[in-house]
């Protein structure tokens, strides 16, 4: 009884407060009583603030609008300046007195409530600067952003119109000019322009259903091949580079719908800004940047994966800035849609390159700060605290993966033939593959059977050997491992030189467990061959040849052979010790070194045609999977053909084989000391443009294109880099000193865009300095978008949001700027909508001119000779 009665009392207390507030707010806000409005209406029209449903929800529509009765007339009689025949003003500077008035007031009650013990009526009791209360989060304190526009109200003209609808109709104005650039003249290369050549021959297994393999994730090349599908494209042609496209290929077509992801970039980039709490002025020179930078126009306007690897970078940026403006509305709808939206949007763009992985780390340090401030927060319940971390893991890990795997998955179903990828896969995922006759291999091996050897470590490829000799070692003749199906992968199954040979006429000999053999290569009729000579790049290990023919030879051509186990027996049931196509695991070990067969990924220089080294290993680790081989293809006219229905091959296990197998050949793309690649850039190339990248050959009678960003775009944006971190410490210092520089809240919002803007462009750069692989200039563009937020944000604080910068100031410093960008753009658009003609005959001075040290020029002309 004593805590119902205390209950009442609370709550009579806080209602009470409530209601003084509320008498308080309507005695500063006086409704005339005297006129013809004292109907049963006006009470249902006084605004009641301590109401905290937006104030368009609480009146009905005929008590604003256009409404012109003496009633409407009467309730905006307390703002200043109403529109023209009684019209509500959407948003206007000359409320603030009366706003501060009311700031005052309400902070005045809080406080005397509070010393009374009423604090439960008295919850959330600011203003935001429309007279509303305020909701403790949104995307910062500028008035020009997404959060600073004004109630929608309905204003008659063509001036409502354009205030109601200002976020699609800018983002409708900037979609369309982002249409004329980017569809600009498309398809008027006729030829396949840079690495159209790989990307569109990708898209073309698609059609075609071939299986390929690739260093990149599948979704882009899957949208490559559905573009194409979507055109008329019949999967005919092979997109060489240079080569002129024939009638029946609807190049232009399909350029024009990958441009689309380009098109995209600018409205996202509008959205992102406006999230991002800046002025108005901010928002349209960080969109006219993306719009003019002749850097992301170019690459967008062919058929690569960079415009799509581009968008769903920008998509999951916008992810993480909404959901980080929703963080005070926990569990909401609106806080699972774009918790939601940017998982899935990290799935996809690491579905399109592994370079998705830097933004990933974005929206991961974010999350890892965000939970361990919600750590520190006393009032959090544990419950809920685990709920964030539930709601993450399963939001930002579990779905991105599965959007990852599901590309994978559909990827398998798609390439359900055999293709020029083959050997990158398992030889049971093969056997299934259309067009592939692993299945209906001789199951049981024997001696005198011609057989393929797969290596079972991941990026393996097939045991293989040619005619050309090692120049370094024995001089003999190379043995390396293969990725792709040649005759030269062949070997036959051979008995030792003091064994009886193969008697085709006589019982067979299966090979068992076991069995000592040789090993010849079937093209040349060379022994697999190691002696005590150390491997030409893995030193330690002993080198692996092919030496003699089928008269002249030593014991150095016999190997042992060891079973590892049966992918699909049971070891009872591989109790006979015979060794069956596909499905056994076995190693070779050499009988006098006692060393095994290894193939490591270690890659050959250009002599050995960067193929994958083979040697002899001298340790015996049984599980290295590198010394694991399996007979992939199995050719004996003697045994009966196998069935497969007999295999299987399980996805998540070719999953992490492709993906292993994708990796390591990644890392193998560095950079060959011994051929110069002239197209080929360090990172710190890029953020000041020292080099860009010829996209085609450079003859004076063909369309010339050259990877180049904005100067002006990329040099500030550099600068900004530099310029932000110094305010960041400049702020800091004066903070440690005491000086109060910053509102409430406004200091950890500007801190907040800043880490976005810089944490991203780290992010994406740093790791490029680490890599062993070759770089090119494109490899900046994901790390640009967040070089031009930072720049957007130091002009946002000095010029165009600064509250000491009058009106008039802003907009002449907005022309300034904007005006550089768009001149900039101008001065170098060709570079991205195509040189016309010879350069030295009409634009060969604009080259020679624009560059900062006067050698532009001179770089382009020496790559006139290479494509």
């Amino acid at each position: 009884m004593q805590r119902s009665g205390s209950h009442t009392t609370s709550t009579t207390s806080s209602n009470s407060a409530s209601t003084a507030l509320r008498r308080h707010l309507h005695r500063e806000q006086p409704i005339d009583r005297d006129s013809s409005s004292s109907s049963p209406q006006t009470d249902h029209i006084v605004d009641d603030l301590t109401d905290p449903r937006p104030w368009e929800t609480r009146n009905p529509p005929r008590s604003y609008g256009t409404k012109r009765d003496s009633t409407h007339q009467n309730y905006i009689a307390r703002t200043p300046s109403p529109g023209p025949g009684g019209d509500l003003p959407l948003y206007s500077h000359s409320h603030s007195d009366d706003m501060e008035s009311r700031r005052r007031f309400a902070e005045k009650e809080a406080t005397l409530a509070e010393n009374q013990g009423e604090k439960a009526g008295l919850i959330n009791v600011d203003l935001d600067d429309q007279g509303k209360w305020a909701k403790g989060h949104g995307a910062g304190p500028g008035v020009g952003g997404r959060r600073g526009l004004p109630p929608r109200q309905r204003i008659g003209g063509w001036q409502g119109i354009m205030i109601e609808n200002e976020e699609w109709i800018w983002t409708a104005v900037y979609t369309l000019l982002s249409m004329i650039t980017r569809y600009w003249r498309i398809g008027a290369a006729n030829y396949v322009v840079w690495d159209e050549a790989h990307f569109g021959k990708f898209g073309t297994h698609y059609i075609n259903r071939d299986f390929y393999f690739d260093v990149h994730p599948p979704l882009g090349k899957m949208l490559v091949g559905l573009a194409g599908l979507l055109s008329g494209y019949g999967g005919g042609f092979e997109f060489k580079s240079g080569v002129e496209y024939p009638p029946d290929v609807p190049y232009t077509a399909m350029r024009a719908i990958l441009a689309t992801f380009g098109v995209a970039l600018v409205p996202l980039a509008w959205w992102t800004a406006g999230e991002l709490g800046w002025s108005r002025f901010t928002r349209h020179w960080v969109t006219i940047c993306v719009l003019c930078d002749i850097g992301w126009l170019c690459i967008s306007r062919f058929i690569l994966l960079d415009s799509m690897l581009l968008f769903f970078t920008f998509t999951t940026t916008l992810g993480l800035v909404k959901f980080h403006n929703q963080r005070h509305d926990a569990f909401s709808d609106d806080w699972w849609i774009w918790l939601v939206f940017t998982g899935w949007s990290i799935g996809c763009v690491c579905s399109v390159k592994w370079v998705g992985m830097f933004i990933t780390a974005l929206v991961g340090l974010y999350t890892i700060e965000d939970l361990w401030e919600k750590f520190g927060d006393l009032s959090m319940p544990i419950r809920t605290y685990i709920q964030h971390w539930i709601a993450r893991i399963g939001c930002l890990i579990v779905l991105p993966f599965i959007v990852y795997a599901a590309c994978f998955k559909a990827h398998f179903m798609i390439l359900n033939r055999s293709g020029p990828g083959d050997a990158q896969m398992s030889s049971l995922f093969q056997a299934h593959l259309k067009g592939n006759d692993f299945g209906e291999s001789p199951l049981e091996i024997a001696y005198g059977s011609q057989v393929t050897l797969k290596n079972y470590g991941y990026g393996g490829g097939l045991l293989h050997s040619h005619v050309q000799t090692f120049p370094v070692g024995s001089l003999q003749q190379q043995v390396t491992c293969y990725h792709y199906k040649d005759d030269n992968n062949n070997w036959v199954i051979t008995p030792t030189w003091v064994a009886d040979p193969v008697d085709p006429d006589g019982p067979i000999r299966f090979l068992k467990d076991g069995d000592q053999i040789r090993l010849v290569h079937a093209p040349t009729g060379r022994n697999l061959h190691s002696h005590p000579i150390a491997a030409p790049v893995t030193k330690e290990n002993f080198e692996v040849a092919g030496y003699g023919n089928a008269t002249v030879g030593d014991d150095n051509d016999i190997w042992v052979v060891e079973v590892v186990d049966d992918t699909q027996r049971s070891k009872k049931q591989n109790e006979d010790g015979r060794i069956h196509a596909l499905t056994t695991r076995m190693r070779f070990r050499h009988r006098d070194l006692k060393c095994y067969l290894r193939a490591a990924n270690a890659v050959l220089p250009q002599w050995g045609f960067k193929q994958v080294e083979v040697s002899c290993d001298k340790e015996n680790n049984p599980k290295d999977l590198h010394t694991y081989w399996n007979v992939e293809s199995h050719w004996n006219e003697r045994l009966p053909a196998g069935n497969a229905k007999l295999y299987n091959s399980p996805f998540w296990r070719d999953f992490v084989h492709l993906n292993v197998a994708m990796w390591t050949s990644n890392n193998a793309l560095v950079p060959d000391p011994d051929k110069e690649d002239i197209l080929a850039s360090k990172p710190f190339d890029w953020p000041f443009l020292h080099l860009g990248l010829r996209m085609c050959g450079w003859g004076d009678n063909q369309i010339k294109f050259y990877l180049l960003g904005t100067p002006i775009i990329w040099y500030f944006s550099t600068i900004s880099l530099a310029i932000g971190l110094g305010l960041a410490g400049w702020y800091v210092a004066r903070m440690q000193r005491q000086y109060n520089d910053w509102g409430k809240g406004e200091w950890e919002h500007w801190l907040w865009v800043g880490k976005v803007a810089f944490g991203g462009w780290a992010l994406h750069f740093f790791p490029f300095l680490i890599m062993g692989r070759v770089t090119y200039l494109h490899h900046y563009l994901p790390t640009l978008y967040f070089a031009v937020l930072m720049a957007g944000h130091v002009l946002d604080h000095f010029f165009f949001g600064s509250k000491r910068r009058t009106q008039t100031n802003k907009v002449i410093w907005f022309a300034i700027w904007t005006g550089l960008v768009v001149l900039s753009f101008w001065w170098f658009k060709d570079l991205a909508l195509g040189i016309y003609g010879p350069v030295n005959d009409h634009s060969g001075w604009r080259w020679r001119l624009s560059w900062n040290v006067g050698d532009m020029f001179q770089r382009i002309s020496d790559h006139r000779s290479t494509c």
